[in-house]
């Protein structure tokens, strides 16, 4: 007989919802949480998030998400009314809000890139790509080191770190990575199978610390690619839809690739979307079979309104430019501060609009930093590929005292860890 059990009753408390995280989630979330203060957020608006005890973070993590700050009025109307109305599709009519959302998203992208699928996060998208790809006859994969695509089994066989790779191996065959700028590297790679390659390339590597490459290496992949018949896919799951500054980090050389990923920022900050965004001749071969592949909730009505309305607040509060803007003050002021602090222990302030990346000389430093960021109430990320890089991803819709707020609190931070380490 089954014993029967009673439903907990909803607690915001942070030692009840770390007991839940230890017995039923991930042990070691809330081990790490613990590590930066154990707090529970509960409410977010704008550039800000509210802990279950009423203290107050300027969001300058969230992973590439919140271009548009959490709960953006647009975004919100549009997901309100339509999960009043019908959030979730048969699939088996067609839809006004994918088709609506398919249009607006085509026309933020380079000319010839028109042919949508919609999806879940940007593994998914990653791996629509690749199975694209394998459609158009290119089965050998071509990656960057420092390259960071997602954990499911097809992008985790792009995304190059031994330490998420080996638990699950073999991954996909026929995987190659080069290291990241080195076109002669990559057309070495080329030239040795021609017409066979998919190769997958970030703008800028998010993950590995805020890589940015030199001027014209996205031009002279995409010149490559044409040269040996390989088969190209920009992601652009962070640094797209205004991230870098610009719409697309592909934009600044005119690239236009065969594939095209979004994601992160897609679903407006409160809803998780992404899509492979493709050529018309890369698309072909689902538009004759669109049972290939799918997916139950692509394009949902819900997460289209979501997009419908991430694109119209980016567009009409001009959150581009002012992405643009912010990292100009930004990128010189972090440096300044850094410098005066911690001098020898910074190795460098990389970034372009609002994708900033610290790399660090002392181990276990970009750590510290975020303990005592968290401490000043301001929320960054660690780069997954790249242990030594605390990254800031702070939202577009900064206000002048939200961007004072910031730097007062890193200063405060370095200036707390630079004092650590002169009497160490």
């Amino acid at each position: 007989m089954t014993t029967a059990r009673t439903t907990p009753a909803s607690s915001t408390a942070a030692g009840d919802v770390d007991r839940i995280y230890r017995t039923n989630l991930s042990a070691g979330r809330a081990m790490i949480a613990e590590m930066t203060g154990g707090h529970v957020e509960v409410a977010s608006e704008g550039a800000w998030v509210t802990s279950a005890d009423g203290e107050r973070f300027l969001n300058a993590g969230g992973y590439g998400v919140f271009i548009t700050g959490a709960r953006h009025p647009i975004v919100e109307d549009e997901v309100i009314r339509q999960l009043r109305t019908h959030p979730v599709g048969t699939r088996m009519f067609l839809d006004p809000v994918a088709a609506r959302a398919a249009e607006m998203l085509s026309a933020c992208t380079p000319a010839g890139l028109e042919r949508i699928h919609f999806c879940g996060s940007g593994a998914e998208a990653t791996e629509a790509a690749i199975k694209i790809a394998r459609l158009q006859g290119r089965r050998r994969l071509v990656s960057m080191y420092g390259g960071y695509h997602g954990k499911t089994m097809g992008a985790l066989s792009l995304t190059a770190r031994a330490a998420y790779q080996k638990p699950f191996e073999p991954l996909l065959p026929s995987v190659t990575h080069v290291t990241y700028s080195d076109v002669d590297e990559l057309e070495a790679e080329l030239r040795r199978h021609p017409g066979e390659v998919c190769v997958i390339v970030e703008p800028v590597q998010g993950e590995a610390g805020v890589i940015v490459p030199e001027p014209g290496y996205l031009h002279t992949v995409r010149a490559l690619c044409t040269r040996y018949g390989a088969f190209l896919v920009v992601d652009e799951i962070q640094t797209g839809l205004g991230r870098l500054g610009s719409w697309w980090g592909v934009d600044r050389e005119a690239v236009v690739p065969d594939i095209l990923l979004s994601g992160k920022a897609l679903g407006g900050g409160i809803l998780p979307v992404a899509a492979a965004i493709c050529t018309d001749e890369a698309f072909g071969v689902l538009n004759r079979d669109p049972f290939l592949h799918t997916s139950t909730f692509s394009a949902a009505p819900l997460a289209m309104a979501a997009v419908c309305g991430a694109l119209r607040a980016i567009k009409e509060d001009d959150l581009v430019l002012r992405a643009q803007t912010l990292g100009a003050i930004l990128i010189p002021a972090v440096t300044r501060s850094l410098t005066r602090h911690l001098g020898p222990f910074v190795r460098a302030v990389r970034g372009r609009g609002l994708l900033i990346g610290i790399e660090f000389s002392e181990p276990g430093m970009a750590g510290e930093m975020l303990v005592e960021l968290i401490s000043n109430r301001v929320i960054a990320n660690f780069s997954l590929n790249s242990d030594s890089v605390l990254r800031f991803t702070p939202p577009a819709i900064l206000t002048e005292p939200d961007t004072e707020f910031l730097l007062a609190a890193l200063d405060n931070a370095a200036h707390t860890v630079g004092t650590r380490y002169q009497h160490s």
